[in-house]
């Protein structure tokens, strides 16, 4: 099924409005920066978060400049986050594509998204809503802390769902929830409507991650990523760690600490790929990622009375449930 159409039919206009804004918003004049920033608008991407803000206005009132302005406001902010990501992740490339800073170098890449984040700043305050200009500023405060509170939590022993939730809650999460929450803000939702709104989208964005983690499971060439990566890089996701605390397996549990501390090899890695298919992670991950998709679906019941946009967003949630890459 064609879930991205059936997203898109509702605001058809308003994307394309959005598309050609957000273009806008990455061009340049000057040389090296211009041919980054290009780099950048090259990659295009499905405009997952952009979408959202885009229905959840129409589905509490309509898109107006504001709500055009902060979801340009909104992806950059991401833009130049993933940007920096790929700095600190020391990553060579952005779902299969290469990375700003592998194509150019560090200093570029962070100078770029610093670009960026300005950027964000300049379309973010043309909404003229205090309300919302705070909203990303906390955002992007979020995003900082999160990545910050995963680099601290590769070297605590404890494995816990409780720590891989807080920070996928403080990442993807954050960037969903506030994409729904500025979309209902800036179509005048009350209080009560834009804390039901960000708590669909935090609801939808752990689903987004849960699903993203159960990829580096499979080896696919479309995500861009080999099998194990995550671990690769000092990360236990849902899935292992619900192997691991649920066998209580030594072995396993010795070589996750040797996943914390960045000394294990592609071959043990391996093996807790398939220890974790062995022992449910998998099931485990899939089951609670419907749990939250039954949350999403709720609000969807409760609060969208517009048959077209309720039809977008149950498209959007089994997108994310179905995706492929």
């Amino acid at each position: 099924m064609d879930y991205l159409s059936l997203i898109q039919r509702p605001i058809q206009a308003e994307l394309a409005d959005f598309i050609a804004l957000f273009q806008a918003s990455l061009d340049h004049s000057d040389g090296l920066l211009a041919q980054a920033l290009g780099h950048i608008r090259a990659k295009g991407g499905k405009r997952m978060r952009p979408m959202l803000i885009l229905l959840m206005a129409r589905n509490f009132g309509s898109v107006s400049s504001a709500t055009q302005h902060a979801a340009v406001g909104l992806e950059l902010l991401h833009t130049a986050s993933l940007v920096h990501d790929d700095v600190v992740d020391e990553s060579g490339e952005r779902r299969g594509q290469a990375s700003v800073n592998a194509t150019y170098n560090n200093k570029v890449a962070v100078l770029v998204g610093d670009y960026i984040l300005s950027t964000a700043l300049l379309y973010v305050s043309r909404t003229h809503s205090e309300v919302i200009v705070r909203r990303l500023a906390e955002l992007g405060r979020t995003l900082s802390d999160g990545e910050i509170l995963q680099l601290s939590n590769i070297q605590n022993q404890q494995i816990s769902e409780e720590a891989y939730y807080e920070i996928i809650k403080r990442k993807t999460a954050a960037l969903f929830e506030a994409c729904a929450a500025i979309g209902a803000e800036s179509a005048g939702a009350d209080g009560e409507a834009v804390a039901a709104a960000a708590l669909f989208g935090q609801n939808l964005g752990v689903m987004f991650q849960i699903r993203d983690d159960i990829f580096d499971y499979y080896d696919n060439a479309e995500i861009g990523k080999p099998t194990g990566n995550d671990m690769a890089e000092g990360k236990l996701t849902l899935p292992v760690i619900h192997a691991l605390n649920t066998t209580g397996d030594a072995d396993m549990a010795a070589l996750a600490r040797k996943v914390k501390a960045r000394t294990v090899t592609p071959d043990e890695i391996a093996r807790l790929v398939a220890f974790t298919k062995a022992h449910g992670g998998i099931e485990y991950a899939e089951r609670r990622m419907r749990d939250f998709h039954a949350s999403c679906l709720r609000f969807i019941d409760e609060r969208v009375g517009d048959a077209a946009i309720g039809e977008a967003l149950r498209a959007y949630l089994d997108f994310v449930i179905e995706r492929r890459s």
